[in-house]
């Protein structure tokens, strides 16, 4: 008994004030850094999906030389619209943020919407398989680049919700978690550009 007396009075008075300070600090230091992790993980899945959405979206300018390549000959009078086309996809290979892209992107979609509502008026390049081939192709790929905009747009909304709450939000302004912006279809490209290479032009007379 004598020695456990003389050892808690050997103890350092410090020792226990330090503890409980210890103990406080993690318990306030544990929850900060989830927060911070969980922000990460958050803006992580936005990084993803838009690099997701970016492939899809760099397949269709991709395709379009060869459908260019394919009709360009047959359409010797609508060369502005393939002009229109190579600068929409310039502007994309250009963009380096993803309101650049979003912009670009929409430049596209509207230049290749065109080109494909002339070629329905023409039955020689309906009838091309190569031609046929390649709108497939294009309507896979803006199916793909629709559902890519979704899931982008669906990790956004959340990681925006996530930093806007309190107490996450104080942790966003410190570490620089700065909010997205949605990818948008251009109000004159919200439609996936189609066209319908099996029904002949109408004519009137």
């Amino acid at each position: 008994m004598e020695a456990l007396a003389s050892g808690a009075r050997s103890r350092p008075r410090w020792l226990v004030p330090v503890a409980i300070v210890g103990g406080l600090i993690l318990l306030l230091v544990l929850p900060l850094i989830g927060s911070y992790n969980g922000l990460v993980d958050r803006e992580a899945r936005v990084d993803e999906q838009f690099a997701n959405l970016d492939a899809q979206l760099q397949r269709r300018n991709d395709l379009i030389p060869n459908l260019v390549a394919a009709v360009q000959g047959a359409l010797q009078q609508e060369q502005e619209v393939f002009g229109e086309i190579a600068r929409a996809r310039q502007n994309y290979a250009g963009a380096a943020t993803p309101e650049q892209k979003e912009a670009a992107a929409g430049q596209v979609t509207g230049a290749l919407g065109r080109l494909l509502v002339i070629v329905e008026q023409y039955p020689e390049l309906r009838s091309n398989e190569n031609i046929r081939d390649l709108q497939v192709q294009l309507e896979g790929t803006e199916n793909r680049i629709a559902q890519a905009r979704r899931d982008y747009n669906t990790v956004v909304v959340d990681y925006n919700r996530t930093i806007r709450r309190f107490p996450r939000s104080i942790f966003a302004g410190l570490f620089g978690f700065e909010r997205r912006t949605e990818f948008t279809a251009d109000v004159d490209a919200r439609d996936a550009p189609t066209v319908d290479l099996t029904t002949p032009p109408t004519t009137t007379g």
